[in-house]
């Protein structure tokens, strides 16, 4: 406890003390106690206070809020806080002098500093308490384990026991706790051969394991310490580290002498004499680190015809290659170690393996049937079976050298790979055999004949004797290809006024067989060849003499062309022939005399056919060549339309034009094509002019008239109305129908009582207003057949009565004034008997609407 908390402590508000003070107010003449400002002790791991007993971690990040002082002042007056360390001391901290809160401004190590000694302060203006406090630096998990022995170099005998304590390994963790506890571990290869004691860090070789001078001399041993963990940042961190040791293998007298580059073979030649060296044999002692002196010496298998000097290993021949009884000789040579006193020691052996090699001077020499010989030929059909023997071939092949001398490999050069050779490796002689390795290669129209080298070259004598033969092959031709044409398809063109026989296109297929086999006929067959011909012999395509080519009745020809040996063998091309049009007819109109009628603001059509197949032959150009009255009418070119000049916009502006009381132009028209050369055709046009008007007789009556020319478009409106009068009258029902049910009525059964029939009258009638009157039209006036047609309808609930005949209707067609032609007459007759039928249409769906509304009333 501090002398500040102590004096805390024995104050209050109504006690003096020594930093107590008195003051007079401006109003009051009696004193008043000041008392001084104090800090909150709220203890040990309290985020607020004074700052006694408060530890941080190390790891705490610079910047970060630590901890808030609290302190207050007797009188309310408002409180300041601060912040001092020891002259000298680090500043850790900060503070904010209004609210207390301390800040780390500088980073925390405990491995260097612990605690810190802090001064803190709170006034409240006039008096100012300081008290001293200790904050305790916690530690955090961040330092590695240092080795303090490592990295170091032991030397161990390699007579070692398994399990010896070779070295003990020392390291330091500056963390406290968990974070400063050490295990030890081996890393790499070596681990099998030491181990490690977790945590003594002793260095033992492994049981089961001894140490070989011969085999490594030197160890190289990764020693891992690791700590034992813990928080840092918030989280659990391990740290470690690592260090080498070098063991250093002393070598010891415990392995025998060992020889160098076996196995050993030495040869003994017919012309080596007695003391002639064979071979030198080596060994030296296997304790490399402190050798012993070696000798040598036979134990076996010399026979007396060799000896070896004792110091230096050589091997000698004692007698005559003659005299040598055996071809091979296996010698056992024995090397031993001297001791210092002389005595021989540990020891090695090792075979030696001596042959009597006789003299290279023969080399391999090929044999026919009647001797030595170096060409051989053979007559064949190309591409015989793969696999077979040439057997036309007698070749022998002898080596009179014995031994290594005598053997030798077999190849053979030439083109390709299409022939091998069996043998390929001879000891002293064999029967040579040619087989056929690539048939297909073997082909007459590559190679007429085939040149080999057959080569035999000695294998393991210095000489490398060799001999050669010439292998020449004759081939035969066989019928192996089929004719094959120059292109897989042809293309063809040829005018469509060309007379019969006429050439159209040239095949050609080669066969590169010989002889008959290359014969080539030519053939065309498909169901486009009928209209052509084929020389068999030259493959000239040509026209049937009969044969009329028209591009506008079929332009586009294919089939296809058969090239074919004399033994059936034959490839296909397919021939593409076009038929070019040519401008050989000219533009049609369907009529010399054209009438037509043209409404003010309306354009007429003419059209023109030209029966050529291709454009421009087929293109055609429209264009008025006379008109009576003239410049009145301007034609489209390109769609024959015919319009009025832009300012004809009434009859009264045609009529001054013309004094004719009828309004009908004569116009001459030209349709011409764009063909070379170019052909045209006129017709005359007969244009009757008038104008629009509106039909009397309601908006239907306007809809039909308008619609005249189009009775597709009348049928629509027709099946329209009709299926939204279904459609209308299905809805009623079932509403009708699902109201009656919610209500759960029984509707009372009644006879359906009809009324009679006045004779006078007969069926109840109605209207319906002529659509077209006689005097629609430009003459006006009216007409007694204009009045409302009665229509009967049946009684409910009779089925309804068929529309009744078209020819009960008697109603004016309109006309236009001016004389009409023949084709516009029965066009106009045609509209009419239309408009009947539609008149029908519609009476047949007012009398169903009828008959439903009768039966709703009843």
């Amino acid at each position: 406890m501090t002398d500040a908390t102590q004096n805390r402590k024995s104050r209050g508000p109504n006690n003096t003390d020594p930093s107590h003070r008195t003051t007079r107010g401006p109003n009051k003449g009696a004193a008043q106690a000041d008392f001084a400002p104090y800090f909150y002790d709220n203890g040990p791991y309290i985020q607020n206070g004074n700052l006694a007993l408060f530890s941080l971690s190390e790891d705490t990040a610079v910047g970060t809020h630590i901890y808030s002082l609290n302190g207050t002042d007797p009188e309310g007056q408002e409180v300041r806080y601060g912040l001092a360390f020891d002259p000298g001391s680090k500043q850790y901290f900060r503070v904010d002098p209004v609210s207390g809160n301390i800040t780390l401004v500088e980073k925390l190590d405990r491995e260097k500093q612990d605690s810190i000694d802090v001064l803190v302060s709170v006034t409240d203006g006039r008096s100012k308490v300081v008290e001293r406090v200790t904050v305790f630096v916690m530690d955090a998990n961040d330092e590695k384990p240092e080795f303090q022995n490592m990295p170091a170099i032991v030397n161990v005998l390699e007579t070692a026991q398994s399990g010896s304590s070779l070295f003990q390994v020392q390291a330091l963790d500056r963390d406290t706790g968990s974070g400063g506890s050490i295990n030890y571990y081996l890393q790499g290869a070596q681990s099998s051969l030491f181990s490690i004691d977790r945590h003594s860090g002793v260095l033992r070789i492994r049981s089961g394991e001894t140490l070989d001078y011969e085999k490594s001399k030197t160890h190289f041993v990764t020693v891992i310490a690791k700590d034992g963990g813990g928080d840092f940042n918030g989280r659990e961190q391990f740290m470690s580290s690592s260090a080498s040791l070098t063991i250093n293998v002393v070598d010891q007298q415990d392995t025998p002498p060992s020889f160098i580059g076996t196995p050993y073979f030495g040869f003994v030649y017919e012309v080596s004499l007695p003391g002639s060296e064979v071979y030198r044999v080596l060994a030296k002692d296997g304790d490399a680190g402190n050798p012993n002196p070696i000798v040598y010496s036979m134990d076996d298998g010399d026979d007396g015809v060799f000896g070896i000097n004792k110091t230096n290993g050589r091997i000698t021949l004692l007698t005559q290659p003659g005299n040598l009884k055996r071809e091979i000789f296996n010698i056992i040579v024995r090397a031993s170690e001297v001791g210092e006193n002389g005595k021989l020691l540990d020891y090695g052996t090792t075979p030696v393996v001596i042959r009597v090699v006789d003299l290279n001077n023969n080399p391999p020499t090929f044999y026919g049937e009647h001797g030595p010989q170096n060409t051989f030929q053979l007559t064949m059909n190309e591409h015989p079976p793969e696999g077979e023997i040439l057997r036309g071939l007698k070749i022998t092949v002898n080596d009179s050298d014995q031994g290594a001398n005598a053997k030798f490999n077999l190849r053979l050069i030439g083109p390709g790979r299409m022939l091998r050779v069996v043998p390929q490796t001879v000891l002293n002689e064999a029967q040579v055999t040619i087989l056929v390795d690539d048939s297909s290669s073997m082909d007459y129209e590559k190679y007429q004949f085939l040149t080999y080298k057959l080569l035999a070259v000695e294998i393991d004598t210095p000489e490398r004797f060799s001999a050669t033969a010439d292998i020449i092959i004759h081939l035969l031709d066989t019928n192996d290809n089929a004719p094959k044409f120059s292109s897989d398809y042809y293309i063809a063109r040829i005018p469509e006024n060309s007379p019969g026989g006429s050439n159209v296109v040239s095949v050609t297929a080669t066969d590169p067989d010989s002889g008959r086999w290359g014969e080539v006929r030519y053939s065309i067959y498909g169901s486009g060849a009928d209209l052509f011909l084929i020389q068999p012999a030259s493959g000239i395509i040509y026209t049937q003499p009969w044969a009329s080519l028209d591009a506008e009745l079929r332009s586009k020809y294919n089939f296809y062309v058969k090239a074919e040996d004399t033994e059936g063998k034959y490839s296909l091309a397919e021939v593409f022939v076009t038929v070019l049009d040519l401008n050989d007819h000219s533009p049609a109109f369907n009529q010399n005399l054209l009438e037509k009628t043209m409404v003010i603001g309306a354009p007429v059509m003419i059209q023109a056919v030209d029966e050529d197949a291709e454009e421009p032959n087929n293109v055609i150009e429209y264009s008025i060549m006379k008109a009576d009255p003239d410049n009145i009418f301007d034609i489209n070119t390109s769609t024959g339309e015919i319009v009025l000049k832009s300012y004809v916009k009434s009859m009264a502006i045609v009529q001054n034009i013309t004094k004719q009381k009828e309004c009908i132009w004569s116009v001459v028209v030209q349709a011409r094509d764009q063909g070379q050369p170019s052909f045209s055709t006129t017709a005359v046009l007969k244009i009757d002019i008038t104008e629009a008007t509106q039909l009397g007789g309601g908006p239907l009556s306007t809809f039909l008239m308008q619609s005249r020319d189009k009775p597709l478009q009348i049928l629509a409106m027709l099946a329209g109305v009709i299926g939204t009068m279904v459609v209308v009258t299905v809805t009623i029902s079932t509403a009708t129908f699902m109201r009656n049910k919610r209500s759960n009525r029984v509707l009372p059964h009644r006879r359906v009582r009809r009324r009679p029939q006045k004779p006078s009258q007969g069926w109840s009638t109605w209207t319906l207003p002529r659509p077209f009157g006689r005097g629609w039209g430009r003459g006006g006036g009216g007409d007694p057949a204009d009045k409302p047609l009665p229509l009967a309808h049946p009684p409910p609930p009779c089925a309804p009565a068929l529309p009744p005949p078209a020819s009960q209707y008697h109603w004016a067609v309109p006309t236009v004034s001016g004389g009409v032609a023949v084709a516009a007459k029965a066009k106009r007759k045609q509209r009419s008997k239309e408009d009947l039928m539609n008149k029908a249409l519609v009476s047949e769906l007012k009398m169903r609407l009828e008959q439903k509304r009768l039966q709703n009333q009843y």
